[in-house]
């Protein structure tokens, strides 16, 4: 099986209009850069706007969301989409922090939805139903085919670099995926945050590339400094290939 081709088009913003100043604060963290700025948090407080205004939400329980294109995409074009198909019922999120605390209330409310993360610090930014460990270990807590949908997007180079652990961790959202669902898989095409080329995660093969409608590809690229990448893929029945 080809993956898709990392020559994908990218599309405009169509609503609203994500911070250029927020991506390259991104860029220069995803890229292992230094940072733009020393400022204290309090200093940031009074001369950053966007800040202060997270902060402020954060400290009120309000929705605080990361004003990056590929999030806008994320949360308005792909989380919609998915949630339409009535066939959507048990989800995994992977990786949490600030940005995703309230996806539960605002996306998944009404879902069986799980999220996993090797941080206990995480704990407080998942999902009511959270597992403290690594995805390399979802047979631990999950029985083979107990999800419709799973999201690992932002963990492959964060964190997830290490060519066994990769293969294994998505050997295992094969394996914890109902035949037909669907796996999305994001991550940054940018050197610093690809410890092994895509095309040679040999893990990916077992699945069948999905084309997702509103792109018409199995491949989005957004436009952002770090290429942040959706792979759409879904477990399709007769594609068994021999585990690893």
């Amino acid at each position: 099986m080809r993956l898709p081709s990392s020559k994908a088009p990218s599309r405009p913003s169509d609503g609203s209009t994500p911070s250029k100043l927020r991506e390259a604060e991104v860029y220069r963290g995803t890229a292992r850069l230094a940072p733009a700025s020393k400022k204290n948090t309090l200093i940031r407080l009074f001369t950053d706007a966007g800040y202060a205004a997270r902060v402020v939400r954060y400290a009120l329980g309000l929705p605080v969301p990361m004003n990056t294109e590929d999030r806008r995409v994320l949360e308005q074009i792909i989380f919609p989409h998915f949630l339409r198909l009535p066939d959507m019922h048990r989800i995994l999120f992977v990786g949490c922090d600030w940005y995703t605390k309230h996806y539960q209330r605002m996306f998944f409310r009404d879902r069986d939805y799980w999220t996993i993360d090797v941080s206990a610090q995480s704990r407080k930014f998942g999902a009511r139903q959270h597992i403290l460990g690594g995805l390399q270990d979802l047979d631990k807590h999950f029985a083979p085919g107990y999800f419709d949908l799973i999201f690992c997007n932002g963990v492959y180079g964060f964190g997830l670099d290490a060519a066994p652990d990769i293969e294994r961790a998505i050997d295992m959202c094969w394996s914890r995926l109902r035949d037909n669902g669907c796996f999305v898989f994001g991550w940054d095409d940018i050197p610093a945050r690809t410890p092994v080329p895509v095309d040679e995660i040999a893990a990916l093969r077992r699945f069948a590339p999905l084309e997702f409608p509103e792109f018409n590809s199995s491949r989005y690229v957004t436009d952002t400094p770090y290429r942040h990448t959706y792979d759409f893929f879904t477990k399709a029945p007769g594609l068994n290939t021999p585990p690893l």
